[in-house]
């Protein structure tokens, strides 16, 4: 019988959500929804002092702002809960006894001096990776090289200890990534890693192995930082009797600096001038103690699927030209086949882009709710009907980025100039300008068409009479209506602002400006 598809998000409660977390996260999402699988989220705070307060309620604002849905999580809960490893903590000293008993761990009762010196002693030899593996451990205090009883005694007196996995020592290790084929790693280049700490927490290489069995998850996907420790989780379901249900693990390309030096870090986002967070987080500064404020997209002004359409194009690509897709399409295009080895050089430019499309393609009525918030928040009143409000929205968004940008180009239309272009005023402005655009609007009043298309007709008619060709005339209108040179269709705003505000606004021009 064929398994149910089972991937996992395993955020760590340290900070704000990088937005290579949210790719992450995406790329689980797309993976389960195609196959017709779950998506489970496990908090993973087995790292207490590393701990940051409200990093998991944020985990949880950002996934929901994105769209990716949960099937099993600390919040909706699922039939594997807890889904915080903190609250799983019991449990995972028995699988470190299973690996105690089998022979595949030990006891290690160093002390961090002890550790030390073996590093001091590795550097000085010039060992390029100093270790505690299958070679050192031979000279550290450990229950592979005490007697028994000595162990015995020192586990009844309290002292300190971790747990150590067991590396054997001239052994391949070898697993087939999905993205980037067979890995085979040998053992000597893997350490004997901490299992339990000395606080009785687990480390994260026993929690994640014992936490994805015993929730059956059969896809890991993971950032390619994580490869290296791929081998290490190998042998663990090795040890454990598990490699027949092993889950099939696919490492994602790293997202690169914009000039593509090296990792886009949680540190680069206002540094470079974008945000890397998905939401604006308010931390505090470890070394100065003050409150601190990282920008985020939501607050930036993008559209969640906007957002997403671009991460996903972060490492992967649906081998077709299409490039602007809604989230039911990501799912039915994507394969982990289609994600790229090479690193994914972040584009800021680019993720604009697919904001303007995505803003663009909107309704016009959607946009007018947008458009009268954003005046709203600025304290500027709108007396337009609901129907003249899409017709501004329609006519201003081709100019638009972002929500906000409909508000700016828009404001023409709720507040007279109270300036005007002087380089279009000293190059085209004079006393026979001035006399059309006057008669022009003497007549705006009595207009019957007040489209577009009417509101030309009349003027090309008015100016007719003065002897005036209509291309004399245009750029200094536009600048007695708008208060600049350059903006929407100039016939479209007049039409919406309607003759006898339009005439006005004219007639308001010419009396201040010189003739």
């Amino acid at each position: 019988m064929e398994r149910e598809v089972r991937v996992r998000f395993a955020p760590s409660p340290t900070g704000p959500l990088h937005i290579g977390g949210v790719r992450t996260a995406l790329y689980n999402y797309l993976l389960a929804r195609k196959l017709g699988g779950k998506m489970l989220l496990r908090i993973e705070d087995t790292d207490q002092n590393r701990f940051v307060p409200g990093a998991e309620e944020y985990i949880r604002q950002s996934l929901e702002w994105c769209g990716i849905e949960l099937d099993e999580s600390p919040w909706v809960g699922g039939p594997h809960a807890p889904y915080r490893q903190s609250e799983r903590k019991p449990m995972y000293m028995q699988y470190a006894q299973q690996l105690l008993d089998s022979g595949h761990a030990y006891y290690a009762f160093d002390t961090p001096e002890e550790l030390d010196a073996l590093r001091a002693r590795l550097t000085a030899a010039k060992v390029p990776n100093p270790q505690y593996n299958s070679i050192t451990r031979s000279q550290m205090r450990n229950s592979l090289t005490l007697p028994e009883d000595e162990v015995k005694q020192l586990l009844d007196s309290g002292t300190p200890y971790v747990i150590r996995l067991k590396v054997p020592r001239k052994e391949e290790v070898r697993f087939n990534d999905l993205i980037r084929g067979w890995v085979v790693v040998h053992s000597s280049a893997i350490d004997d890693k901490v299992l339990m700490k000395s606080d009785g927490m687990p480390t994260y290489h026993l929690a994640n192995i014992v936490d994805d069995h015993l929730m059956e998850i059969t896809h890991v996907i993971r950032g390619e930082e994580w490869l290296p420790s791929a081998p290490l989780h190998v042998l663990l379901y090795r040890y454990f009797g598990w490699e027949s249900t092993m889950p099939q693990f696919a490492h994602l390309p790293l997202l690169l600096k914009p000039d593509g030096t090296g990792k886009l870090s949680k540190r680069d986002g206002d540094r470079l001038g974008f945000p890397v967070f998905p939401l604006e987080w308010h931390g505090v500064d470890a070394e100065t103690g003050q409150p601190t404020v990282s920008s985020g997209y939501r607050e930036g002004g993008y559209l969640p699927e906007a957002f997403i359409n671009f991460l996903a194009f972060l490492g992967w690509n649906p081998g077709t030209q299409q490039e602007l897709f809604t989230m039911q399409e990501l799912i039915e295009a994507f394969t982990i086949e289609r994600v790229s080895k090479s690193p994914a050089r972040f584009d800021q430019n680019k993720v604009r882009w697919y904001n303007e499309q995505y803003l663009r393609a909107k309704p016009d009525a959607e946009l007018a709710q947008y458009l009268v918030t954003e005046l709203n928040e600025q304290g500027i009143g709108v007396d337009y009907p609901a129907d003249k409000l899409e017709q501004i929205a329609g006519l201003v968004k081709e100019r638009a980025t972002f929500s906000a940008d409909l508000a700016r180009e828009a404001q023409l239309f709720f507040e007279r100039p109270s300036s005007y272009d002087q380089q279009v005023i000293s190059k085209k402005w004079n006393a026979q300008v001035a006399g059309g655009l006057t008669e022009f609007a003497k007549a705006l009043p009595a207009a019957t068409d007040t489209t577009p298309d009417g509101i030309k007709a009349l003027l090309t008619q008015v100016l007719e009479q003065q002897g005036i060709k209509i291309g004399q005339v245009l750029q200094a209108l536009r600048v007695t209506v708008t208060g600049a040179s350059a903006g929407p269709d100039l016939m479209h705003i007049m039409s919406i602002l309607g003759p006898q505000e339009t005439a006005e606004r004219i007639e308001l021009a010419v009396s201040q400006l010189p003739a």
